[in-house]
């Protein structure tokens, strides 16, 4: 970490500037954030919709910046139809950080289906410490999360400091709705993952992504039935 500069912008400017960014555009966030922190900057994204919306933003800003893709070896296989098609038509520099053991491993580990016994643990050992060792190297990261996505994520900023990772973290599509995002996508024609159409409505490793029923909220599907809205990366 640069600590200068990155420990004098924590102290005086962090909570001024997510002020100032809250009636600020996705591209003054990532104007301002880009060259603030390169080359030690990068955004996470499973190609979720939100992700490719701040993909074409930067696309069109003409900004390269580094995407951290976690392979945990449980995609769908239209997730890695949807990476190939963003990286054809974004030309995009897509880190690929996996897990230290392969599923195969896990299961001989730890047993079959950890999952469905220990859904914490599984994202701890293929989500939360592969980013962990991405993240690293960097002074700030960028993620593509809504306040609206979750009560969870209901008091995210758009600037703010992450203690765990002990970076900064930008967070362009804060004040976005879900509408929002469906709005540009279509406005825009964007590539986006087939799954929407199948009432999934957030999509992450297979065994624990369901479909949602109507007026159910958007992560209703991630770990249903375990109490869980979290894999623990963002908080």
């Amino acid at each position: 970490m640069n600590a200068t500069k990155t420990n004098t912008l924590i102290e005086s400017d962090l909570q001024y500037l997510a002020t100032q960014f809250e009636t600020k555009s996705i591209e003054d966030v990532l104007v301002w954030a880009v060259p603030q922190f390169a080359p030690r900057i990068a955004m996470t994204s499973s190609f979720g919709a939100e992700g490719v919306v701040l993909m074409d933003h930067l696309y069109k800003l003409g900004i390269k910046l580094p995407v951290i893709y976690l392979d945990t070896g449980y995609h769908f296989a239209a997730t890695d139809e949807l990476k190939q098609k963003l990286e054809d038509r974004y030309g995009l520099e897509i880190i690929v950080q996996q897990a230290e053991i392969s599923v195969e491993e896990q299961a001989r580990i730890h047993g079959d289906n950890l999952y469905e016994r220990d859904a914490d643990a599984c994202c701890r050992i293929r989500k939360v410490e592969p980013l962990k060792k991405a993240l690293g190297s960097l002074d700030a990261w960028v993620a593509a999360l809504r306040r609206d996505q979750s009560p969870t994520r209901a008091n995210i900023q758009i600037v703010e400091w992450n203690a765990k990772h002990e970076l900064v973290k930008i967070n362009p599509l804060a004040t976005w709705t879900r509408k929002d995002v469906w709005n540009y996508t279509v406005k825009n024609d964007l590539p986006y993952h087939r799954l929407y159409d199948e009432g999934y409505s957030s999509i992450g490793c297979w065994p624990c992504t369901k479909r949602v029923k109507s007026g159910e909220h958007e992560r209703s599907g991630r770990w249903a039935g375990q109490g869980k809205i979290e894999c623990g990366i963002h908080l």
